[in-house]
């Protein structure tokens, strides 16, 4: 029986359950759906409520955040290696949101964002580029903290909560540059300079976690190495997420909206003369 315990706690492909993963995906998935049922009453008659292109944004985000917050990606993340950990945050912090944006019919935005009830201007002001900035960048700071990190693993209440918090802090962070409301988004070139400053903070934790000559977070460091990565080469695989994974597809975002807005001032000359 020992041995059996053993193995589970060693193991990363051992089964771990998590009703309350299963329970949030369910209820963004229901959300979803009364979206759509809500549309087809508020909007004028014949008018869809979401476009196609949008359902698969929407569900796209859905089955990513549930991919990366369910078994063997969570256990592994939580109780093995850090760098999977990050990959985790990568995700729910820089692709799952401007899914869910990109998602969110106009109709439904201009409702929560612009209605000018409390909620509204709460947030217009968090999502404002410098405030929705500082507190993603200090939130993404902070979570590299070793107690922040040794609590997200001990306390599984504490991990569900620190990562919602960053997901609604990476929700606003996005707003300026995907918000369903073109009048709430920077210019493109403010996108672009916003981008760019975003993906320069997290290069410091991740040269701090590459070239570290000891362990950073000592809970990883429980003499369990699975498929032989060590804590040392788990700390510079992390590290090596944060900035080459994470860096580039920031940068990657930058290069596509460069070429899209000089394609548009092209043509835009092109049609004066």
């Amino acid at each position: 029986m020992e041995f059996l315990v053993l193995f589970a706690e060693t193991n990363p492909w051992t089964f771990r359950p998590y009703p309350g993963v299963w329970f949030l995906v369910l209820g963004v998935g229901w959300l979803g759906w009364w979206v759509c049922r809500i549309g087809r009453r508020v909007l004028p008659d014949g008018s869809k409520p979401v476009s196609v292109v949008q359902k698969r944004f929407f569900w796209l985000a859905l089955v990513l955040l549930y991919l990366v917050a369910d078994w063997p990606m969570h256990s592994i993340a939580e109780e093995h290696l850090y760098s999977v950990h990050m990959f985790q945050h990568l995700v729910i912090t820089l692709i799952v949101p401007p899914l869910f944006l990109l998602a969110l019919p106009e109709w439904l935005a201009s409702i929560v964002i612009l209605e000018g009830q409390f909620s509204s201007r709460v947030i217009q002001r968090l999502s404002h580029p410098v405030v929705a900035g500082v507190i993603f960048n200090f939130l993404v700071a902070l979570s590299h903290w070793s107690g922040f990190v040794r609590l997200s693993v001990e306390n599984g209440a504490f991990h569900y909560v620190a990562h919602l918090v960053l997901f609604i802090s990476a929700l606003l962070m996005w707003l300026p540059v995907v918000s369903p409301i073109r009048e709430h988004r920077l210019s493109p070139p403010g996108q672009m300079l916003y981008l760019f400053l975003i993906s320069v903070i997290p290069t410091v934790p991740a040269g701090w976690l590459t070239f570290a000559e000891g362990t950073v977070y000592n809970i990883y460091d429980d003499g369990v190495e699975p498929w032989g990565i060590g804590v040392i080469a788990d700390q510079q695989a992390a590290g090596a997420v944060m900035k080459i994974l994470g860096g580039f597809y920031l940068w990657g975002i930058i290069v596509v909206k460069y070429f899209r807005f000089a394609g548009a001032e092209r043509s835009r000359r092109l049609t004066r003369l």
